[in-house]
């Protein structure tokens, strides 16, 4: 087992996730994720400052505010504002966060930040920069990771 794959079933096995960075709107790719990991039977958190709730759940201004702690949070922002959300998770005691980046569409698409990661690391996060936990969930994007795979392009 790759190293990637064995943080990203880590991440997966917990059962309380917060998705960073759903868009109000509801089409942004957090809301994807957010929707996909519910539907899969994970109690998932929206974490958007500017809205109250996402697809009928209540949605949270920040990571600091859910209710009762998650195992992981998966960062869809930007860069500059997962450094932020890596702060946060630091002070609520979030123990890891998963930072979007799906390199078929170019950097543009990233939530990595490499001061947001080294700080994670350097408080005990458990911090995984780039790939989709879809990656691990549903067909299309199963395949989409195989085929990263063989063009080396997975997170290390």
């Amino acid at each position: 087992m790759s190293p990637f794959d064995a943080l990203a079933e880590d991440f997966l096995a917990q059962k309380r996730i917060a998705v960073a960075g759903v868009s109000s709107g509801g089409k942004g790719t957090g809301n994807i994720i957010f929707k996909a990991l519910r539907d899969r039977g994970y109690e998932v958190f929206p974490v958007n400052p500017r809205a109250e709730t996402i697809d009928g759940a209540p949605c949270y201004a920040s990571v600091k505010d859910l209710p009762g702690g998650v195992g992981g949070v998966v960062i869809v922002t930007s860069p500059q504002a997962s450094e932020q959300i890596v702060h946060e998770c630091v002070e609520a005691g979030i123990p890891r966060v998963w930072m979007h980046y799906n390199p078929l569409f170019g950097k543009g698409n990233s939530s990595a930040s490499e001061a947001g990661a080294a700080y994670g690391r350097e408080h005990g996060l458990t911090v995984i920069e780039g790939g989709c936990p879809l990656m691990f969930v549903d067909i299309p994007h199963k395949c989409m990771r195989w085929l990263l795979g063989v063009f080396k392009r997975l997170p290390a």
